[in-house]
């Protein structure tokens, strides 16, 4: 089912019918947590004196973590994103993350799979410098309800001198207008066929 979240179902009855990523709700490399894939793979981090800021280039999103303590919002809201705060240890940037909609994978190991629910996620994020050219980027999955125990994934990320470029998802994208207008004319051609 997940997998269909994602991806969605084909033929689409109406817009919710298409995946995730086809809205431009959740990307694959955008995150939480964050992937590298194929493309628009960027990152930058920008702080203010109370938040920091991750901004993933795919799908566009900015991600503003509180850094003044402040409790998490109520389970009952879920997010797309989770709902973050972030705090230093020393010189690292640690972001927890809770209260992800189920709508959505506690995981995405590449582009193609969707794992577990993110409802029960706790996602811990660890940004820290290795050298002036060099972020090492840890995360932990903690998802009781899908995995026996939490792991954690770290990976090297190079600083880029070249510019984030706007994921413009659905400028100009007439995609999901003419897979419904084709799922349409599909439809009717099956029904002129089965009333013959």
């Amino acid at each position: 089912m997940l997998l269909a979240a994602l991806f969605g179902i084909n033929p689409a009855r109406g817009p919710e019918d298409f995946g995730l990523s086809e809205r431009c709700l959740v990307g694959y490399s955008s995150g939480p947590p964050i992937n590298g894939g194929t493309y628009n793979s960027n990152l930058q981090i920008f702080q203010t004196r109370g938040h920091v800021v991750l901004y993933t280039e795919m799908i566009h999103e900015a991600r503003v973590v509180p850094l003044d303590g402040r409790p998490h919002v109520s389970p009952a809201i879920r997010q797309w994103l989770g709902d973050a705060r972030g705090h230093w240890d020393g010189d690292t940037l640690v972001v927890e993350s809770v209260n992800f909609t189920p709508k959505r994978a506690s995981f995405y190991p590449n582009a193609t799979d969707a794992v577990g629910s993110g409802e029960a996620l706790h996602l811990t994020e660890r940004f820290s410098r290795v050298d002036i050219e060099t972020l090492r980027y840890e995360y932990t999955v903690d998802d009781p309800v899908t995995f026996t125990s939490p792991f954690t994934v770290s990976l090297t990320m190079p600083r880029s001198t070249g510019p984030i470029f706007e994921y413009a998802c659905h400028e100009g994208n007439y995609g999901l207008l003419n897979a419904l207008a084709g799922a349409r004319a599909q439809e009717r051609v099956v029904n002129n066929f089965v009333s013959r």
